[in-house]
């Protein structure tokens, strides 16, 4: 059971497919290599990538931009703090719940990323529109059904065709380590050091 659900991860990995939003296909080394150089644009410019998703993926987002903040020297934020959201979901809308702080904190050159399983969210969905009403640049991960919402509406999309929220999951999480790492290794441990004085 176990050699059979690695299998169906490593499966589901090597199917991964990228698309842009007029959803034509790119090979998945050119997905992540756009993925950073939009991201070493976005340390240069000194913008901010803002990451968002819901349950795991919440936490995957909080995980990620702290190892981009962190490791990347990149400035990255999540919206998964429990006062924003309940007063923003109690006040408002819970599908507002990432839109109205991408609203008042995004600015445009910034970039969002969104994690969603299904890609159909309502409140990943209202995120994209307000980042794209920002002018913002987007990349989705998403999964399950070819025609998600999430999947057509980003500059740059990672789709996982996985038919269970844990296989998904597990491999979004892959992904999103794999981008990190391959833009600390070309533009943070190949830069030239500088002299550290005592």
């Amino acid at each position: 059971m176990y050699v059979e659900y690695i299998s169906n991860i490593n499966r589901l990995l090597e199917a991964l497919v990228v698309t842009n939003q007029a959803g034509e296909e790119y090979s998945v080394q050119d997905g992540f290599d756009t993925w950073v150089k939009c991201t070493h644009d976005v340390s240069i410019k000194k913008q901010v990538m803002h990451m968002v998703g819901n349950g795991a993926s919440a936490t995957m987002a909080s995980h990620m931009a702290a190892d981009a903040s962190k490791n990347g020297q990149i400035r990255a934020r999540a919206y998964n703090d429990a006062a924003l959201l309940s007063a923003v979901g109690n006040d408002l809308a819970y599908e507002e719940v990432f839109a109205m702080p991408i609203d008042h904190f995004g600015d445009a050159d910034d970039v969002l990323i969104t994690i969603s399983s299904s890609g159909n969210s309502p409140n990943i969905i209202r995120a994209i529109e307000a980042a794209r009403k920002v002018g913002m640049q987007i990349i989705t991960l998403s999964g399950m059904k070819e025609n998600n919402r999430s999947r057509s509406l980003g500059d740059i999309n990672f789709f996982i065709p996985g038919a269970t929220y844990g296989l998904v999951e597990c491999t979004h999480q892959i992904v999103l380590h794999y981008w990190p790492d391959l833009y600390i290794t070309r533009h943070i441990n190949s830069a030239p050091k500088t002299l550290q004085l005592p």
